[in-house]
Order: C-alpha cells, then sequence, then structure tokens
C-alpha cells in the first residue's frame, strides 16, 4: 500500500492514495490554513469509521440481512499535551433493515472490533480505547 502527499501551499495537501484517489489536507487558519480539507486527525477518524463500516455491512450481506442504511458515528476524545494523540474513540453504528436480527447486527459490529478492522484494532493496541454501540431500526 501506498500513498503521495503534495504541499499545495501554505499548510495544505493534496493526498493521493495508491488506488488514485484524492483528498485536500489543510489547516485551520489559525495554523496558516484556509479550512479547505480535512485535518490529519479528523482523517484518521474517517479511516477507522470507513474501515469499521465496510466491515459490518460486508458481514450483514454475507448473512443476508436485508439492510437498508447504515450510518457510522465517531466521536474522540483526544490527550491535553503534545502530541495531541486520540485516548478514547466510539463508534455507533445506526442500523436500518426489514426483519433484522439483533444477534446478527451485535455480531457484526463485534467482528469488526476484534477481528477484522485493522485501523481501530491498530490503534487499540496503541493504548487507544476505543468502544462501539449500535441501534436498529425497522425500515418502513
Amino acid at each position: 500500500m501506498k500513498a503521495t502527499i503534495r504541499w499545495a501551499g501554505d499548510v495544505k495537501f493534496e493526498a493521493e492514495s495508491g488506488s488514485g484517489h484524492t483528498v485536500t489536507i489543510d489547516g485551520p487558519p489559525e495554523y496558516g490554513g484556509n479550512n479547505q480539507g480535512v485535518r490529519p486527525m479528523e482523517l484518521m477518524l474517517l479511516g477507522v469509521g470507513g474501515c469499521s463500516a465496510f466491515d459490518v455491512m460486508h458481514i450483514l450481506k454475507k448473512s443476508r440481512q436485508d439492510v437498508t442504511d447504515c450510518v457510522t458515528q465517531v466521536s474522540a476524545e483526544r490527550v491535553d499535551a503534545v502530541p495531541a494523540v486520540f485516548e478514547s474513540i466510539h463508534l455507533h453504528f445506526l442500523v436500518s433493515g426489514r426483519g433484522l436480527k439483533e444477534a446478527q447486527v451485535k455480531r457484526a459490529v463485534e467482528l469488526s472490533a476484534e477481528k477484522y478492522c485493522s485501523a481501530s484494532i491498530m490503534l487499540s493496541k496503541a493504548g487507544v480505547n476505543i468502544t462501539h454501540s449500535y441501534e436498529i431500526t425497522e425500515a418502513v
């Protein structure tokens, strides 16, 4: 896996993944940025949320659950020191579908947390407290 990060002036960067997709990284005005992109630590949270959401949906589809929507809300707390690393991250899954079995949703979240989500497992091994929760709603 590879990525390229190109400086675009001030504290703005264009990041390109090995698969050819780009994202803009920028800082707030107080750090010389123009708020034209995500912050690096926000990007890490997006990666953790995306990785886990991918796993949960993949597992639910394999278990033939009729999912109509899945939203993953990610919140984090950082230590009040430099470096301001993550102290805790919470992932909350809002899963909607028809006739969803709670045991299947619970198992999908657990499997992602304990076995499949490389991003969250890597951060937890580095000392970040990562927790998970979920809600299920019946689709109309």
